[in-house]
């Protein structure tokens, strides 16, 4: 969680009142299985009272803060999935007997305090506010709701009544404007729909189940490819897999889960060796960023236990790590045994129709082929050394930028291609008058002239140590090329003379070696007819140590990437 700016709080220390007097003030509740009873993993538990005791360190308590009972980010903004995420932690720890926090009067003040932030700051509508961007947002209500229901569900069971007296008319309002309210993204829907099966669950409110109808209506957007509509694969995709089992386990309705595994089954072949994900597929703000399979945590554990998978139970027990205590409260299937794991899938070729990529993995090596409107062709990987892209732009009337149009699977392997057309245009004819004479909008009215054509290919090839990739730059002479190889921050390069910008590096000649620990990349053979690495027309460099290989058109250049 972020630090709170500019605020030292003065906290008392946490007191638990006995477990024999705390025990007898719960009453049991019918029909259902009070949390203190169950036995949990013990590290489990103790990775839980860490976030508690780090959750409450940096809870406001002051009683004229206008943030009481929740906590600033780093820049000061407080956002409303923080009180209702300690309240959730807290009322865990507290009905957890291996807890620390067991039975803690002092913790349950910190609910009372957080629950009073969420009474203040809940709008007329029943939603709330994410302050960065989504105002009177619903979909946001929803994501809040997944913690705060939870613990609301957990206090009844339990017979925390204090609790649910503080929460439950929060929860009724925000159920109530996410039967009517919008949303903005593809996975808000599941969010909402998520929420109002744990509201159902809680109160039993039919108008839940009819909105939760109305969006199930539009079926769920997952493609052949196993990816949801925004092939988040580091965030959305976890969430709507999550969402998606909330609702078939509240709503009883199995065939919820059934895009669940198929979305699991396609993240199998979009794993590195060190098991971070492949992020370059996705249309959303983690396109490009590191992430590995943590988020999937809780549909895979409960998914390996309902079906018996095997490679569902490896991931899962790759991230126990990052399991959730109150998760694990409400559903028996994470309480129970992982099955035997078997292996992932380490040694193939996977093409990717819809998407427009092809991943191809063996072993330690790992690549994305992409022709889906990116200007990154093809991402590679030998264990830690990292090319997060290779890319090229021509300096053609501003707009040389290589990004693929069309692909063709050949024998030697996958041709990509573009075709540009950079024209002149002559005066309006009087025969074609026109009421405003602004330029732009008369372009097309103009006849052309002098046009210009560039024909840009890449041709990527497997080889037995990695890739060749067969640059092609025809039409137009003279043309200034930069082919671009952009390793990962921190890597460490040979074989390159310094360039004018910042962090990038010229192969004029011979190879480069680039080395991130035990593990290194070669590439070459340079190409040094020129030195104008930031063509005009090209896509702004990007974080990390670029290598530059720079030429005229007409252009046929080998480049290779070799695992030494």
């Amino acid at each position: 969680m972020a630090p709170v700016l500019g605020i030292i709080i003065a906290l008392m220390p946490l007191k638990s009142i006995s477990r024999r007097s705390f025990a007898a003030s719960i009453p049991a509740v019918a029909a259902a299985q009070p949390s203190q009873e169950l036995r949990f993993d013990g590290e489990l538990v103790r990775r839980h009272d860490g976030y508690v005791d780090n959750l409450i360190a940096k809870q406001i308590t002051a009683p004229r803060d206008p943030a009481r009972g929740s906590f600033a980010d780093d820049f000061g903004i407080v956002f409303a999935g923080t009180p209702a995420g300690i309240i959730d932690a807290s009322v865990a720890a507290i009905l957890c007997r291996q807890s620390r926090h067991y039975g803690s009067a002092a913790l349950m003040e910190r609910v009372r305090l957080a629950a009073g932030w969420l009474e203040r700051n809940q709008l007329k509508s029943g939603n709330f506010d994410l302050a960065t961007t989504n105002f009177n947002s619903p979909p946001d209500t929803g994501f809040i709701t997944h913690s705060l229901s939870s613990a609301a569900l957990h206090a009844r069971r339990g017979g925390l009544k204090e609790v649910s007296a503080l929460i439950e008319p929060v929860l009724r309002r925000m159920a109530a404007a996410m039967t009517v309210g919008g949303v903005h993204t593809p996975n808000h829907r599941w969010v909402v729909c998520e929420a109002l099966a744990q509201m159902y669950e809680l109160f039993g409110e039919p108008a839940y189940l009819r909105r939760i109808g109305q969006w199930l209506a539009e079926t769920i957007d997952i493609d052949t490819d196993g990816q949801y509509n925004e092939r988040s694969t580091a965030i959305y995709n976890a969430v709507t897999n999550i969402a998606l089992v909330v609702m078939a386990d509240k709503l009883k309705r199995p065939e919820l889960l059934e895009p669940v595994r198929r979305n699991l089954d396609a993240m199998l072949y979009l794993l590195h060796a060190d098991g971070e994900v492949v992020t370059e597929i996705s249309i959303r703000q983690d396109a490009f960023e590191r992430g590995d399979m943590r988020r999937y945590w809780m549909p895979l554990y409960y998914l390996a236990v309902t079906d018996n998978n095997p490679r569902y139970a490896n991931l899962a027990r790759a991230y126990a790590g990052h399991a959730s205590l109150s998760q694990t409260m409400t559903y028996p299937q994470l309480r129970q045994p992982l099955p035997a794991s078997a292996p992932l899938p380490h040694d193939y070729v996977r093409e990717l129709s819809e998407i427009r990529a092809a991943r191809i993995r063996r072993g330690p090596r790992s690549a994305t082929v992409l022709w889906n409107g990116v200007n990154r062709f093809l991402a590679f990987r030998k264990g830690g050394c990292v090319i997060e892209g290779v890319r090229f732009a021509s300096a053609f009337f501003g707009k040389g930028q290589f990004v693929p149009s069309a692909m063709r699977k050949t024998a030697a392997g996958y041709q990509l291609s573009q075709e540009l057309e950079g024209p002149y245009y002559q005066p309006l004819e009087p025969s074609r008058p026109v009421a405003v004479q602004e330029y732009g909008a008369t372009r097309l009215l103009r006849r052309r002239s002098e046009v210009c054509r560039l024909t840009q290919s890449a041709t990527v090839r497997e080889t037995a140590s990695g890739f060749d990739i067969d640059i092609s730059i025809e039409g137009t002479d003279n043309v200034p090329v930069s082919i671009e190889v952009l390793f990962r921050q921190g890597t460490q390069l040979d074989g390159v003379a310094p360039a004018a910008a910042a962090d990038s590096f010229l192969l004029s000649e011979g190879h480069a070696t680039a080395t991130s620990g035990p593990d290194s990349i070669r590439v070459g053979p340079g190409l040094g007819l020129h030195r104008w690495t930031q063509i005009r027309g090209a896509a702004p460099k990007l974080p990390g140590p670029s290598v530059y290989l720079c030429g005229f058109t007409p252009l046929r250049h080998t480049l290779k990437i070799e695992c030494p």
